[in-house]
């Protein structure tokens, strides 16, 4: 997520209270989860494990709770609480705006659109040209749908991120600023949920295809011209690249990458991200090839067994 305008990190420092390494001036120019950060982001991190990761990450600005040495043309924010302080900045810089209306007065929507009864509209969203939005979908702030998309009933674009800290009274919610990118020529089948980023964007590519009833987890991008059968669950983070099938009720573990045209039968399990252009099929899922070895091996198990006393 980019601030509408840069920041400074004493700023920054002053509205989380926190102390800071740096030139005070030195620019922030937004906030983002360490698998999207860009030059000019705040990361936060809290557990040594990850210090690293964050530090040496594309993020200039380490939101982190501990003093430890600062990197070259970085700059650190120290905080006792780095989560408590990420979701601060941003309900700061990117508050909800809820409302009463079916359609918020400031949503955009394009020549050709249909919209049905019983459709919820946020703020400040847009949709496309030759648009077909189905009976009761709701469409949280901030999505962008772009042309010749059809959304069909009941499904919700834009629930908050599925994102939690433990802590000992229970658990603290990573609160969701960023949003959704639907791409022209997609279609979404019934009773969908699809997450918005917790501060980047989970994205639909142009020409997708997704049957009823499937999850998509936040900040996840799926390619062009994929197609996603009924029941499918992917978490949060992952890369879905072009052209990837996945069959009913295929399940994808957070942050993995599945490559180009790959495709993955019904009911298999993706721990691992897997290459582009071949089969997969099992849990956890492994090439067909493999697999069909495996089942042939275990439907003679009984056979060799009897041989084999």
């Amino acid at each position: 997520m980019r601030f509408s305008r840069p920041q400074t990190l004493k700023q920054i420092a002053d509205l989380i209270q926190a102390d800071y390494i740096g030139n005070e001036d030195f620019p922030v120019l937004g906030i983002n989860e360490i698998h999207r950060v860009e030059a000019g982001d705040i990361v936060f991190v809290d557990h040594p494990k990850y210090y690293d990761k964050a530090l040496e990450s594309a993020a200039t600005i380490v939101l982190i709770n501990k003093d430890v040495p600062c990197p070259e043309n970085k700059a650190l924010l120290i905080s006792d609480d780095p989560f408590r302080d990420f979701v601060k900045i941003g309900q700061h810089f990117m508050p909800s705006t809820p409302t009463t209306e079916l359609v918020a007065a400031d949503a955009k929507i394009g020549e050709g659109t249909h919209i049905s009864p019983n459709v919820n509209i946020g703020a400040e969203v847009v949709i496309g040209d030759n648009c077909y939005i189905h009976p009761n979908v709701v469409i949280g702030e901030r999505t962008q749908i772009g042309n010749n998309v059809i959304i069909h009933s009941g499904t919700v674009l834009g629930g908050d991120a599925f994102y939690y800290k433990k802590r000992e009274t229970g658990f603290d919610k990573l609160k969701s600023v960023g949003d959704i990118i639907i791409e022209d020529n997609v279609e979404i089948g019934a009773n969908c949920t699809i997450d918005r980023g917790v501060t980047a964007s989970t994205i639909i590519g142009e020409g997708t295809k997704m049957d009823n009833q499937i999850q998509i987890g936040h900040d996840t991008i799926i390619g062009k011209m994929c197609l996603i059968a009924s029941q499918v669950g992917v978490a949060g983070c992952c890369i879905i690249e072009d052209e990837v099938t996945l069959w009913g009720q295929v399940g994808v573990t957070s942050g993995v990458t599945i490559g180009k045209k790959a495709v993955i039968s019904a009911k298999s399990g993706v721990s691992k991200s897997l290459e582009g252009g071949k089969l997969y099929m099992g849990s956890p899922a492994e090439e067909g090839k493999a697999a069909y070895k495996k089942y042939v091996l275990l439907n003679r198990l009984p056979e060799l067994f009897k041989k084999g006393s």
